[in-house]
């Protein structure tokens, strides 16, 4: 098959396979911290890089390498590395691209950890963010000068479902000297590849489908090989990794992934759908939905639609909290991408430490609930939702 390119979602299954000599089917934990050397000359070109090999988990981990691998070949790209969480992915990112000085250019819905740490963290380190809608090229463009360096953004957006125009954006990106950075946790690889439409880096959060379970933290920085040589070089002097176990139940939840995905996809459109004839919801926000102002974008540089949806209820955070008081069946958790659908109002959790006035720019009302569709029957995810929407 050495002329055969293989399917994505064989990729998922095969890439990144690391056999020892007992020649077991599957993968393998590496749970140790160190590793051994033949020689002291072996120990110095290792840790100088002159020779290929294990040195310390904290950068080199066979495990780890292997969910590194596999990811990269599903987004089409040069490398990836694995880091503790999706927030530790941004961060390294951040700190081994940029520099005092360097601007970033960020779109205004993304979640809340991510603003916090553009504006508070790496401001204190003289790197300004400037926030623009996610949607406007002409927003884009205006916040570029000669020091901007980084273009971050999330599509399908979190929690209102924009979404970008990649190549759009990617391109505005490499005019001005900067790189495209796009989260992809929303869509992951099985239906989204950002690298395909013009985007420099990738990243995920493991925690969320690649996972799949809510089991383990994780993240994920994807991209060309001189982008990610930056980002390891981070990593191995700052130490944000993941674990050994983490990354081995990452490799077992991307073989599932696109099965996943593609479920999670069709019960969200469905519910999208009926969330629209409920009297207690104003509006909905899925890229699935027809009159969504960014379906026929999303369709063209999607495969699908992805699990996760938000509406606005009549009523404001009263009328919220009792649709999410109600609830049953559903979890209540800021997380998502579980095969157990979550619900939660994003004003008060998720987005709760920006400041009003940022929740109001970037669309984040009172009454806005969030809902990660999981795998559950869907007649029963409508029944538990109407529990409160009934009461409203």
């Amino acid at each position: 098959m050495s002329d055969h390119k293989l399917h994505p979602q064989t990729l998922a299954i095969r890439a990144g396979i690391h056999r020892t000599a007992e020649n077991e089917h599957a993968e393998v934990i590496y749970p140790t911290s160190s590793y051994l050397f033949d020689s002291a000359e072996q120990a110095a070109a290792r840790f100088a890089g002159d020779e290929a090999g294990n040195v310390y988990s904290r950068y080199t981990n066979p495990t780890v390498r292997g969910f590194e691998e596999r990811l990269a070949a599903l987004e089409g790209a040069d490398a990836a590395v694995g880091t503790a969480s999706g927030m530790a992915a941004i961060l390294t990112s951040c700190m081994a691209l940029l520099q005092s000085g360097d601007e970033i250019v960020c779109s205004r819905d993304v979640f809340g950890s991510t603003t916090i740490l553009m504006s508070k963290y790496l401001g204190r380190m003289g790197i300004k963010t400037h926030y623009v809608p996610l949607t406007d090229l002409d927003a884009w463009r205006a916040a570029c000068n000669s020091r901007t360096r980084l273009f971050f953004l999330e599509t399908p957006s979190n929690p209102l479902c924009e979404v970008a125009d990649i190549a759009a954006l990617s391109a505005l990106a490499e005019g001005v000297g900067a790189i495209c950075a796009v989260d992809n946790c929303f869509a992951t690889p099985a239906l989204q590849r950002p690298l395909d439409l013009g985007a420099h880096l990738v990243i995920q959060s493991a925690t969320k489908y690649i996972d799949g379970q809510g089991r383990c933290l994780g993240g994920a920085v994807v991209g060309a090989q001189q982008h990610i040589d930056e980002v390891i070089a981070f990593l191995r002097s700052c130490g944000p990794c993941m674990s050994p176990f983490n990354a081995w139940v990452f490799l077992k939840g991307l073989e599932t992934l696109s099965v996943r995905m593609h479920q999670h996809s069709k019960s969200a459109l469905e519910l999208a759908q009926w969330l629209q004839q409920q009297k207690a919801v104003e509006k909905v926000h899925y890229a699935g939905l027809q009159d969504h102002p960014g379906h026929a974008l999303a369709a063209s540089q999607m495969d699908a639609f992805g699990g996760v949806l938000s509406f606005q209820v009549r009523g404001g955070k009263v009328a919220a909290w009792k649709v999410i008081n109600s609830t049953q069946l559903l979890s209540h958790t800021a997380n998502l991408g579980d095969a157990k659908t979550t619900i939660v109002h994003p004003a008060t959790t998720t987005h709760g430490r920006i400041s009003p006035e940022e929740r109001a720019a970037a669309g984040i009302s009172d009454g806005l609930v969030r809902v990660a569709v999981g795998l559950e029957h869907i007649e029963d995810i409508k029944a538990d939702l109407e529990l409160g929407l009934s009461q409203i």
